[in-house]
Order: structure tokens, then sequence, then C-alpha cells
């Protein structure tokens, strides 16, 4: 069980996907890393696949071993409620996001508690490459000079090396987006679908 203790001065976030892992296996990962606080970033935090990590039952079972959880995927998600945060394709604008005052919130609540624990930010794919964790969250902190770190499911820690920058001084850079078409909208009915 880890007691409550106060990390360096410069603190790092740590990332963590739950996969379809066990929750004792996840458990695992983050007493591997130290971790002492999990941020849950996932927007809805419910799978039918792995129902041990439901806001709720995740919950308690990591404060039962003494893991504090916090949900933040209200203000950190990666598929946000304002259909505005989307682009016409169903993409959503990071930028725009990044932009938000409810987005501010959320980090600033992340970086109070990474100021006194180690904390782990969570969302469900094990891979942060394409993940909103990493894209998101983890690059607004990491290009603001704070070290991140992705804790994959074998145990291993990849290190952020940092982002690519779409575009160049000649052109307008493509906007920064999530790399999957996520909206929940539905395209409107013509006569000629079903």
């Amino acid at each position: 069980m880890h007691g409550l203790r106060r990390v360096a001065e410069s603190p790092t976030l740590l990332t963590v996907g739950h996969s379809n892992h066990s929750f004792e296996h996840l458990l695992e990962l983050l007493h591997l890393h130290d971790v002492q606080g999990v941020a849950d970033v996932r927007s809805w935090p419910a799978s039918r696949y792995t129902p041990w990590f439901d806001r709720e039952p995740v919950s308690e079972a990591l404060q039962s071993v003494g893991v504090q959880y916090v949900f933040v995927g209200r203000e950190l998600g990666g598929r946000p409620e304002d259909e505005q945060l989307y682009d016409a394709e169903g993409y959503v604008r990071y930028d725009e996001v990044a932009a938000s005052d409810t987005f501010a919130a959320g980090l600033e609540k992340l970086k109070r508690g990474m100021a006194g624990l180690r904390i782990a930010v969570m969302c469900a794919e094990e891979n942060p490459e394409h993940c909103h964790r990493r894209l998101l969250v983890a690059r607004v902190l990491f290009e603001a000079g704070t070290p991140v770190l992705h804790i994959r499911g074998d145990g291993r820690i990849d290190e952020e090396q940092g982002f690519n920058h779409p575009g160049s001084l000649f052109e307008d850079p493509l906007p920064w987006r999530s790399t999957a078409s996520v909206s929940q909208r539905r395209r409107p009915r013509t006569s000629s679908v079903a």
C-alpha cells in the first residue's frame, strides 16, 4: 500500500491505458511505477468488455488499496459534449478543446494533484500513440515543460519525445485534432438511405 508523500519539485506526468487487463494487472502496473493517484480522463468511464473499469468499481478498488482516484473526463475527456469542438468530419478539434475554460479548469485540477502525488492519467487504450491522453492532455503539459512517461501494458515505460507540428511557415498548419472521427452526431438521412 502506498502512503502519501511529496513528489519531486518538477513533477512528471504518467499515462496508462487499462485496455482489457484485469484490475490486478493494472494495479501491478501502478505499483511498479509508484503511482499514488489516478486521474480518469475517459469521457464515458464505462465498458461493456471490462466492467471492473467502470467509474464506481475502479474508484472503489483503487481507493481500497491506497491509490487516490479522481474523475476528470468531463474536463479532460477526448469526446467533449460540445459539438462546436468537432470539425465537419467528426474529428475533435484539440486546439479548440485546449483553449476552452473547461479544459483549463481540468488541467489546473490535474496540476494541483501532481504537486502532491505521483499521478497517472488513465484512459482505455493501452497504446498512447493515438489516444487523447497523450495527444491532448500530455501534449499540453509536455509543451509547458512537464516530463511525460507512458506506462505500457507489459510494464515498460515509453518516455515522451515530443510532437510533430504539421504545416510550414508558408501555409496554414493543419488543425490539431483527434486521429479518428468520434462525433456521436448522426448524419441526416436521405431518401436513398434505409
